[in-house]
């Protein structure tokens, strides 16, 4: 797999699991409705480290498409 691609995934993975936290809490009939602020920087916090966990084998972890873009254009990725 290429680092472009592991980063891509990462960040899909981030922002997957960090969404789905923020929707628990603040969706009507969920589980954790209205849980509070701690849960959403918890969640947060255990998406990027599941992201950078997963794919930082991969490539460097970055997880910010605009620098893993940029790194490739001037051919400084992995």
């Amino acid at each position: 797999m290429s680092p472009v691609t592991a980063e891509l995934i990462g960040t899909m993975i981030l922002v997957t699991l960090g969404d789905g936290v923020v929707a628990n809490v603040l969706l009507n009939k969920s589980k954790g409705q209205n849980s509070g602020w701690i849960v959403i920087a918890t969640g947060w916090g255990l998406a990027a480290a599941v992201a950078v966990y997963t794919v930082g084998t991969i490539s460097e972890g970055h997880l910010n498409p605009a620098v893993t873009f940029g790194l490739a254009a001037i051919k400084k990725c992995n």
